[in-house]
């Protein structure tokens, strides 16, 4: 006999929306590049070796920018997802070929953080949680949000009163996600349903 579809059932209260804001990831071109020559051809970098290693590239679509070492490793940010993180690192290898440096290769993007707003929906006591959850640091006078390390995890997340989030420190949507989820029932478990 087939198995009876299940119907969601619709949850009042807590409403998850959250949107990734930035990604940073990294790669290698796995080559040396002349970040000189770089910065004397493309008119979107600027490079300051007295003050930074690195050169800035500043990519126009997507909308990110790169910091490239002359070692090859770059760090990608800005970028919404992971579509755009590869997509910054073509524009890159394009811009690369303009000065004689051809990447045959694609390299791989490692994502090591996101950073993701949104809201949970609830309106939050923020003096309350202070006390009732451990990892939180809340200087009301300095800042209005309250800053939560979510235990087990990498997320660390900031929380307004009214239910807006910011969340750190994830790798993977997947992740990101986890602890959100986490975070509600966290919440939760303290009376916010």
């Amino acid at each position: 006999m087939p198995k009876k579809k299940e119907t969601p059932v619709k949850k009042e209260g807590a409403k998850k929306e959250v949107k990734i804001q930035n990604i940073v990831a990294t790669a290698s071109l796995e080559r040396a590049i002349p970040l000189v020559k770089l910065a004397e051809t493309l008119p979107n970098t600027e490079y300051n070796p007295e003050q930074f290693p690195g050169l800035v590239m500043r990519i126009k679509d997507p909308k990110t920018s790169a910091l490239i070492f002359s070692s090859g490793k770059i760090v990608c940010t800005g970028a919404k997802s992971m579509k755009k993180v590869k997509e910054s690192i073509q524009k890159i290898i394009e811009n690369l070929k303009k000065v004689k440096i051809n990447i045959t290769f694609e390299p791989k993007a490692t994502v090591q953080n996101m950073v993701a707003s949104g809201s949970i929906g609830l309106d939050l006591n923020l003096n309350s949680l202070a006390v009732d959850l451990e990892n939180t640091e809340y200087e009301p006078e300095q800042f209005p949000g309250l800053v939560y390390k979510l235990p087990d995890t990498r997320a660390t997340f900031l929380l307004f009163s009214n239910g807006k989030i910011v969340c750190t420190g994830t790798r993977s949507e997947t992740k990101l996600h986890e602890a959100v989820d986490k975070l509600i029932v966290n919440l939760a478990k303290r009376g916010y349903k």
